[in-house]
């Protein structure tokens, strides 16, 4: 095999077309994948990690590709990205007021999406189509554009208590859940959270909620086939993975060998041939 690539692994960029095109960020290069599904794959990881934060060696990785000293200090690794709804910017408590100022202080968006199940999710403004794509989810449809990441969060706590807020991965991987009809779902749902919803403006003020009625957005994935039964690869445990590329769905590479989660490997250092 003929090595094409070699550095620090980030998650996956997409691009939206009539099939998802991929490229995987190793160090500087930027690896075009679609070309290579059907074909023999391999990443082997050196052993090395670097935090991609201070670009320190770490035995292990925190928050996706952090040091430990990085992930304690960093406001894109506190408690409140993972749970919205806590965020203490306005206790003044924000490890870095700037960061908050400029990723959850801005303008966001609570949807809808079909993951193999219907999912309530949150994301910010920039980040529609990547966030649906990135969960693997085959249809999204924005329900509010609201002022700030913790009102997001406010309201996908409310929503979640009628439909589901995480992603079965392993269904996701198995195959595309049968098309749902994500307006419909957005009617039923909305006046079960209404009382909720005007108690959350009445806190933060009329414009800091406002209701779409967008169209759902279609997403089709580069994979030939589905795996039926599903195994993971894991760099911690096995340095090389290899084996005959059969899509990417997500932020998974799916072959014929197992799948692997390459968002949750970011700063893993790997070669990659192909």
């Amino acid at each position: 095999m003929l090595k094409i690539a070699s550095g620090t692994l980030k998650k996956m960029r997409s691009t939206l077309d009539e099939c998802v095109q991929y490229q995987l960020p190793v160090g500087e290069e930027l690896v075009s994948l679609n070309q290579y599904i059907g074909k023999p794959i391999s990443l082997l990881h050196t052993g090395n990690i670097y935090c991609c934060s201070c670009g320190k060696k770490t035995k292990k990785s925190y928050s996706q590709g952090h040091c430990f000293v990085c992930m304690k200090k960093l406001a894109s690794c506190d408690m409140c990205i993972m749970k919205p709804e806590t965020c203490h910017y306005d206790q003044g408590t924000c490890r870095e007021p700037q960061w908050g100022e400029e990723n959850c202080m801005v303008d966001h968006f609570v949807y809808l999406s079909n993951t193999s199940n219907l999912k309530v999710g949150i994301t910010r403004h920039t980040q529609i189509p990547t966030r649906w794509i990135d969960q693997g989810a085959t249809q999204g449809l924005p329900i509010f554009k609201v002022k700030t990441r913790q009102i997001s969060g406010l309201i996908e706590v409310e929503i979640a208590k009628h439909i589901a807020d995480k992603t079965n991965w392993r269904a996701l991987l198995k195959g595309d859940g049968d098309p749902l009809p994500l307006e419909k779902e957005a009617a039923r749902l909305l006046p079960l959270v209404e009382d909720k919803v005007q108690a959350i403006k009445q806190q933060f003020g009329d414009d800091s909620i406002v209701h779409l009625t967008d169209h759902i957005t279609q997403i089709s994935y580069p994979v030939e086939q589905h795996p039926s039964k599903i195994t993971s690869h894991n760099f911690d445990k096995n340095p090389l993975v290899a084996g005959t590329l059969q899509g990417i769905k997500g932020q998974y590479l799916i072959l014929d060998t197992g799948v692997i989660n390459i968002r949750k490997f970011t700063s893993y250092e790997v070669e990659v041939s192909v």
